[in-house]
């Protein structure tokens, strides 16, 4: 019965440190530190590209639909084109080894892979969409956040707390209310036609964004920006035009040109050329996983142009589903993700209050040095003290001496003495 009691008694009080722990932290909570000017510039920036998504979307769904022009490898090279302008003109003119003939002497074959990389993920999904549908490619499309949380944790030595994975399975639950809206507004578009293929093809581009995006942001912030895009410009521009000419050269030749496609043309290579250029920053800044979280929204930006431009039916469940996308990402971002080279208090496994205890006894042990060493230097400043007072006190006593030995001497001698000090 004693041992009953005593597990009850022990049980009662861990449930009530629990709670005590439980109240402390909602008494500590301020939302101040959550939300703060650089988690809103965060989501500022991040839903910018997700515009631009949108832009590059509506442009080629107007090139598909109004004037029957299907070349996913010509729009994507007038993007790598102006980025391999740009930005390798930026490298010719830096010295050093930020000079692109170092770059390329060093580094050349890893940008080639790089670059082959980032040209397919963004052929394959287009690809996707003559083989599935709609909804099969916005649900697989989700695909690339696990991956990149993957790939960040064993390249990056991300390390990510519980609150993380809450806050995606937040924003994937949001993309799942969007492909409700779709199901139930009769917007379930594409091709069926081989759907194992097309869901195929989605995954794999997922894959491959996130091995470019990992790539991207360890290059952005470890070497440089302006050396990812451009290297990217580069092997992206050689391997979009060869891949163009296998694939689609019966296509572009059968182009019609005019003006309005002229203009669809060059809305989509900006909007893409913009996207590359602030991604590299926004991933600078962030991470590759919170950019491809706050992208979720594209879709929907996308269906909501459309509800004006291609007639779309509307739904709340896409109101719903962007203030669900926007909460988890806000919820992913109010917890800085650390690193394993971090010290030990960033790790999730240590509560705040052993943090605290921790950083209070560290206090208290250097200030205990400090005042030893205090102590030291004023002990050794008295003993040098004493040792001067020491010779000090012998040098009085030897005068005294010498003086007492002269006055002798000159009570003894008298005419001696005077003659001398005369």
């Amino acid at each position: 019965m004693s041992l009953k009691q005593s597990e009850d008694q022990s049980g009662e009080v861990s449930y009530e440190s629990q709670s005590n722990r439980l109240m402390m932290k909602i008494r500590k909570f301020n939302p101040r530190k959550i939300f703060t000017w650089q988690l809103a510039k965060t989501l500022a920036m991040g839903q910018g590209l997700a515009v631009l998504i949108c832009g590059t979307a509506i442009s080629s769904q107007y090139l598909t639909t109004n004037y029957h022009v299907n070349t996913p490898m010509l729009q994507s090279l007038l993007n790598y084109a102006l980025l391999c302008l740009t930005y390798v003109t930026m490298l010719l003119f830096r010295r050093g080894d930020g000079n692109i003939f170092q770059i390329l002497k060093k580094r050349w074959w890893k940008y080639l892979l790089l670059g082959f990389v980032d040209v397919e993920a963004n052929y394959t999904v287009v690809k996707a969409y003559q083989y599935t549908t709609l909804t099969s490619v916005q649900l697989l499309d989700c695909f690339v956040v696990p991956v990149l949380m993957i790939l960040s944790w064993w390249v990056l030595k991300s390390r990510y707390t519980p609150v993380h994975y809450v806050a995606v399975c937040v924003c994937l639950l949001g993309v799942g209310t969007m492909v409700g809206a779709d199901l139930l507004a009769g917007r379930d578009q594409g091709s069926s036609s081989n759907v194992l293929l097309g869901d195929g093809l989605v995954l794999l581009s997922a894959t491959l964004y996130a091995v470019s995006n990992v790539c991207q942001e360890y290059t952005v912030k470890n070497l440089s920006r302006v050396e990812f895009l451009g290297m990217i410009g580069l092997f992206g521009t050689v391997i979009s035009t060869v891949q163009m000419v296998i694939l689609e050269r019966s296509e572009v030749m059968n182009i019609r040109w005019s003006w309005e496609v002229g203009l669809l043309f060059s809305a989509f290579a900006l909007c893409l050329y913009t996207l590359y250029s602030c991604m590299s920053i926004v991933v600078r800044l962030s991470s590759a996983t919170s950019v491809n979280l706050s992208l979720l929204t594209a879709d929907l930006f996308s269906l909501f142009s459309g509800l004006f431009l291609f007639q779309y039916n509307f739904s709340g469940l896409y109101l719903v589903s962007l203030v669900v996308i926007l909460i988890g990402f806000i919820m992913y971002n109010a917890v800085p993700t650390p690193t394993a080279a971090d010290p030990v208090c960033s790790s999730s496994s240590i509560e705040e209050e052993q943090c605290d205890d921790l950083a209070a006894s560290q206090n208290e042990m250097t200030t205990q040095v400090i005042v030893l060493e205090i102590t030291n230097q004023e002990r050794e400043g008295d003993e040098k003290e004493c040792h001067i007072d020491e010779e000090t006190d012998d040098g009085w006593k030897d005068k005294r001496r010498k003086k007492k030995r002269g006055q002798s001497f000159g009570e003894e001698n008298n005419d001696v003495f005077f003659c001398t000090k005369m």
